[in-house]
C-alpha cells in the first residue's frame, strides 16, 4: 500500500534528466575503450582476450614445500620481469596419482599458464630457471597446450551462451511484462554488460587485464542478477498501477514503487557487495579479476534497476501520452 503522505527518498521521474546524464557518463568512457580496441588489436577484439581465448601452454611444478598467496604474487612478478607475458598462476591439490608419479615428495602443484609456447621458443626453460631461483627442486609435472584454433572456438562457445541466455530473457520478459516494461529490463541488461565490458575494456588498455572463461561466467551471473532485481520494481509498479492508476500520475506511482523496493534492493546488493569484496582483499589472486566484474556488475545492476529502467518505463509512457494528445 503506497502510504501517499510519505516522501521519497529518491525521485526518478522528478530528476530523470540527471539520471540520463549519469547513465551516459558511466557509458561513454567504456564504449569509447572498446571501439579503441577493436581497432588497434590484432584480432580486433572489445577487450583483451587471455590465453583462455588465444591459446597457450599450462606447464605444472610440484613443489616440496607449501605455497601462500603471497608465493603467487611473487612468482608472477619475477616471471613477467624475466619476460614471460601475463603468467597465470594457481596452486592446486596434490593427488594420489600426481604422487605417485613424481621423484619427490611433494606437497604443492603450482600452475603456470602463458601464451602458446611454440617448439623454437625458450619461454619454458625461463620458467623453469625462475623457478629453480625461488623453490627448492621444482619438478615439472606436466606441459599441455591449447592452439590458437581452440581458443577461437572457445570464444565462439562463450559468444553462443551470452546470446542464447539474453535471447532467453528476451523471450521471458516479453511474456511476462508489456512492450515498454520488456524493453526497459532489456536495455537495463545491455546497459549492465555495457559497464562491465568497458571498464575492463579501460583497464586492459591501462593496465593489461585480460578476460578469460570465468569472465563469461561472471557476465551471465550479471545478466540473472539485473534482471531479477528490474523484475522486482516492475512487479511493484504494475501491482500500484491497478489500485492507485485513478488516484495518482504514472510518474508518482513508479517514483513509489521504486522507494518500497529500494531497502530489498539495497540490502541484498550489500550483502552480496560485503562478500565479493572480502573475496577480492582477501582471496587469491587468480580469482581477482572474476570478482571485480561481478563486483561491477551487481553496483551496476542495482543502479540500473532503481534509476535507468524505471526511469526509462516512465520515458516511454510520458511520451505515449503526449502522443494521444496531440493525436
Amino acid at each position: 500500500m503506497i502510504n501517499t503522505s510519505r516522501k521519497n527518498l529518491v525521485h526518478v521521474v522528478k530528476y530523470r534528466w540527471w539520471w540520463m546524464l549519469l547513465t551516459t557518463i558511466l557509458l561513454v568512457p567504456g564504449i569509447i575503450a572498446m571501439i579503441y580496441s577493436s581497432v588497434t588489436y590484432s584480432n580486433h577484439s572489445p577487450m583483451k582476450v587471455g590465453i583462455d581465448y588465444t591459446g597457450g601452454t599450462i606447464l605444472q611444478y610440484g613443489l616440496e614445500q607449501k605455497l601462500q598467496n603471497s608465493d603467487v604474487a611473487k612468482t608472477r612478478k619475477n616471471l613477467e620481469q624475466a619476460g614471460i607475458e601475463n603468467p597465470y598462476i594457481q596452486i592446486l591439490n596434490v593427488n594420489s596419482d600426481q604422487q605417485k608419479n613424481t621423484k619427490s615428495n611433494i606437497n604443492s602443484i603450482i600452475s603456470i599458464r602463458t601464451k602458446f609456447i611454440d617448439k623454437g621458443s625458450n619461454d619454458q626453460e625461463k620458467i623453469s630457471e625462475q623457478l629453480n631461483k625461488e623453490y627448492t627442486n621444482p619438478e615439472l609435472i606436466s606441459v599441455s597446450s591449447v592452439g590458437p584454433t581452440m581458443g577461437k572456438e572457445l570464444f565462439k562457445n562463450s559468444l553462443i551462451a551470452v546470446t542464447l541466455a539474453f535471447l532467453g530473457i528476451v523471450a521471458y520478459l516479453s511474456f511476462r511484462f508489456r512492450f515498454d516494461y520488456a524493453l526497459a529490463a532489456i536495455l537495463g541488461v545491455l546497459h549492465d554488460v555495457i559497464f562491465v565490458c568497458g571498464v575492463f575494456s579501460i583497464l586492459g588498455l591501462l593496465y593489461n587485464v585480460q578476460i578469460d572463461g570465468l569472465f563469461i561466467t561472471a557476465i551471465l551471473t550479471v545478466i540473472g542478477f539485473s534482471v531479477h532485481d528490474t523484475i522486482v520494481v516492475f512487479d511493484r509498479i504494475r501491482e500500484n498501477l491497478r489500485y492507485y492508476s485513478k488516484k495518482m500520475s504514472f510518474g508518482e506511482i513508479v517514483d513509489a514503487s521504486v522507494n518500497q523496493t529500494l531497502t530489498r534492493s539495497i540490502n541484498t546488493s550489500l550483502t552480496t557487495l560485503i562478500t565479493l569484496l572480502a573475496l577480492y582483499f582477501f582471496g587469491g589472486v587468480t580469482t581477482r579479476d572474476f570478482v571485480l566484474a561481478m563486483i561491477l556488475g551487481i553496483a551496476i545492476g542495482t543502479y540500473s534497476s532503481i534509476f535507468f529502467c524505471s526511469m526509462l518505463v516512465d520515458f516511454w509512457n510520458d511520451n505515449q501520452n503526449k502522443a494521444k494528445v496531440t493525436a
